[in-house]
């Protein structure tokens, strides 16, 4: 019987207090806040910290478990309203492409050029080599790709892989580009921490096979032509590939030269600077895989196709690097 009226006791010495918590999370809980006063919303904390001193002294003394659970769960809500995160996916996502995203991909502006400049030299190199001699073409392009695109194939076959109509030639060589080059993404990311060196190959690479595709059909009068072809959903496949050399460039550097920082806090600190990158990284191969598989096969204009890559490279470089000015 003295259990009973002590439980009653303390609960009405602090039951108003809680009831008070209560309304406020419900509140909060159904309108994310924004129908709660200065004063309701300073209480909330307040409220939260006496609600766990009475759990404390509830668990302490005893008392009836229907009690002790109210209180636990009174406390979990509040806690989550205290500490938790202040926005919905959709707040976050807006706030991924206006802000952090953008932000993440101007902070590694350096290791983006150095990327770019590495995967044209590698197209350069590649470039001479092929024209000067057509056996180098088979050292950058392997065999199975080349399915008779080779220096021996006739203007005419060679043509024919850059209209739209001719499904099967133009489909065998397009998935292989955009599937080689979303592993190349993935790799010169995932390897950066080997000190940059597997990521600065692999945008040679991605460039040597580019170069070698550009001397091949540049030899048979069909340089304008491919780069349209290419040009359509290049400009957002390459660009993309290219943040992602620099993500790894940025992970292996900072693990080199942590400068003040351990390495780990270097390291994990890039980590979370390259990994935003490579979340849009994503969504920019997937807008490239939809401009490979509608919008190149729809168009078959040349100069079209040019304004359309050139548009959306245009596109990317305003986003990424002449933002609006927040006020």
């Amino acid at each position: 019987m003295s259990d009973i009226l002590k439980s009653r006791r303390f609960r009405l010495e602090r039951e108003a207090d809680w009831k008070r918590l209560e309304d406020l999370l419900n509140r909060f809980e159904k309108g994310r806040g924004s129908g709660l006063s200065d004063d309701e919303v300073i209480a909330i904390p307040v409220l939260y910290r006496a609600t766990l001193s009475s759990l404390s002294m509830a668990r302490a003394i005893s008392l009836d478990h229907s009690l002790v659970s109210y209180l636990e769960g009174l406390s979990t809500r509040a806690y989550f309203c205290v500490y938790g995160a202040r926005t919905t996916v959709t707040e976050r996502l807006a706030r991924f492409f206006a802000r952090d995203w953008r932000d993440a991909v101007q902070a590694l502006w350096i290791e983006t050029v150095v990327s770019a400049v590495t995967t044209a030299l590698g197209a350069v190199v590649a470039y001479v080599l092929v024209r000067r001699s057509p056996a180098w073409y088979g050292a950058f392009v392997p065999e199975g790709l080349a399915s008779g695109r080779n220096p021996g194939a006739s203007t005419a076959s060679l043509q024919e892989t850059l209209h739209g109509h001719h499904v099967d030639g133009l489909s065998v060589l397009a998935t292989f580009l955009f599937t080689h080059n979303s592993q190349i993404a993935l790799l010169a990311f995932a390897l950066g921490f080997a000190c940059c060196l597997p990521s600065a190959f692999l945008m040679i690479y991605q460039g040597l096979m580019l170069g070698a595709f550009i001397a091949l059909f540049s030899s048979h009068g069909l340089g304008v032509e491919f780069g349209g072809w290419v040009s359509i959903h290049g400009t957002t496949e390459l660009f993309a590939v290219t943040l992602a050399g620099a993500a790894g460039f940025h992970i292996g550097w900072n693990l080199a030269f942590p400068g003040a920082q351990s390495r780990m806090d270097a390291l994990v600190s890039a980590g979370r600077r390259a990994a935003l990158v490579m979340a849009g990284v994503v969504l920019m191969l997937a807008v490239a895989g939809l401009l490979e598989g509608f919008a190149r096969q729809l168009i078959e204009n040349t100069w079209i196709r040019y304004g359309v890559g050139l548009s959306m490279l245009a596109g990317w470089l305003t986003y990424f690097y002449f933002p609006v000015k927040d006020e």
